[in-house]
């Protein structure tokens, strides 16, 4: 018994701490449009998973010393689950510890098995999402020219269909939160898949980071394409294309290459050099 309450005593200031800076925010109050009947209905996680995403939202993960800026992130899982720990959890953790807030999208998935979902469903999602941020840009101290989007393999896909549209807000909606654009001022694309990859870019895109493996079946290919589109353009583009590892790297910290250990840092760099730290 006393040992039990000494581990207690030992960890509860931890539960408190990550209850205190992380609160999780629906999409919509009442349940995404047309399926409001399903968003009472709870999700399931396992380890490294969460799927039966009805009610979308984003958890926000808010760092100790905020600098302004802001990143959804998107977290990947091919549309049948989402790889909420590894692409979600940890890269917050990360961006946090260098002052930026983060909001994990879960968004719905249309590959899982039963679900009635399409390709329109996560893109209304992630639109959403960051019509949502930009409404609350004040309220959360986020520099609306600092709110970026970042997103593997699968949300990258996601980040895809928000990012190379400016999206304008309707300045009549009746619902405020629509009034907002939802295009981001920056991307971080981490081995994304092909969907929506560009065949060409405005000069002005939204600045861009990439990274991947080479030997990616899945996408090594895709940053290729999305750095030739973003150099034909003039656009801002960085790549980091590295010899080893495969797919789903995920921050890097449970690879045994030591390239891949360090492509945050490539990150950090990236951010840094383009003064999104600034406050």
């Amino acid at each position: 018994m006393r040992n039990l309450l000494l581990c207690i005593i030992l960890f509860l200031p931890c539960f408190v701490f990550a209850q205190k800076n992380q609160e999780k925010i629906y999409l919509w109050e009442n349940g995404a449009p047309g399926f409001e009947s399903r968003k009472d209905e709870p999700e399931q996680a396992q380890d490294w998973w969460v799927r039966n995403i009805h009610n979308p939202s984003i958890t926000l993960f808010k760092p100790e010393k905020p600098n302004g800026s802001f990143i959804l992130v998107c977290p990947g899982g091919g549309f049948r689950n989402l790889g909420y720990n590894g692409e979600g959890v940890a890269p917050a953790k990360f961006l946090n510890e260098l002052g930026v807030a983060v909001g994990v999208l879960k968004y719905r998935l249309f590959r899982e098995e039963g679900s009635p979902y399409t390709e329109e469903h996560p893109t209304q999602d992630v639109i959403r999402a960051m019509r949502l941020v930009r409404s609350n840009a004040e309220k959360w101290a986020i520099d609306s020219e600092r709110i970026g989007i970042m997103g593997f393999s699968a949300g990258g896909e996601v980040v895809n269909w928000v990012v190379y549209d400016a999206n304008p807000g309707d300045v009549n909606a009746s619902d405020p939160i629509e009034r907002f654009a939802a295009q981001p001022n920056f991307q971080i694309q981490v081995y994304p898949g092909p969907l929506g990859t560009p065949d060409a870019v405005a000069n002005d895109a939204p600045p861009v980071f990439l990274v991947a493996s080479n030997k990616d079946e899945c996408c090594s290919s895709t940053i290729v394409n999305t750095m030739i589109a973003y150099r034909e353009a003039g656009a801002d583009v960085e790549m980091h294309l590295f010899s080893k590892d495969e797919h789903a790297f995920n921050m890097g910290y449970r690879s045994e290459f030591v390239s891949i250990n360090h492509w945050p840092d490539r990150l950090k760099d990236w951010l840094e050099d383009h003064s999104y730290f600034k406050k």
